[in-house]
């Protein structure tokens, strides 16, 4: 008797928390937004990829003009790897500025929409608000007050 008690006691907490979860994610407004047309969309996103394909040219000019010098095959593969890291992280370097631009964009968009999740749209079966083109907005915005 004690045992069924506590089992029913158990089962009923454990509804009560479900109803209150579910009242709780009810109240939550979601976002989606396609982050990769947002990033193409970036003011500064063409001038970002001249940048980083001059770097990457440059890294491979260097690394061929390392690797012509030296017959070790080893020793090529390190040069290569080394020119290909370097190239990486200067991509990053050059690439980190619009990542924050992107953030900032969609953190004053969903605060203006009074969103509290903002999902990658390509994660969503169904429902949430589309914001990439208010992002996209926000972002020339910015751009525009910036110069």
């Amino acid at each position: 008797m004690v045992l069924r008690k506590s089992i029913l006691f158990s089962v009923l907490v454990a509804c009560a928390l479900a109803l209150i979860g579910g009242a709780a994610f009810a109240e939550e407004k979601i976002g989606v937004l396609d982050p990769q047309q947002v990033l193409l969309n970036h003011p500064k996103f063409q001038d970002t990829q001249k940048q980083i394909q001059q770097v990457v040219q440059k890294k491979q000019n260097e690394a061929k003009m390392a690797i012509d010098a030296t017959s070790n095959q080893d020793e090529q593969a390190k040069i290569y790897r080394t020119k290909r890291q370097e190239a990486a992280a200067e991509e990053q370097k050059l690439m980190q500025p619009l990542f924050k631009d992107i953030d900032l964009a969609i953190r004053t968009v969903a605060k203006a929409k009074g969103l509290t999740i903002v999902l990658d749209k390509t994660q969503v079966f169904f429902g949430g608000m589309d914001i990439t083109n208010d992002v996209i907005q926000e972002l020339k915005k910015q751009s525009a007050t910036q110069k």
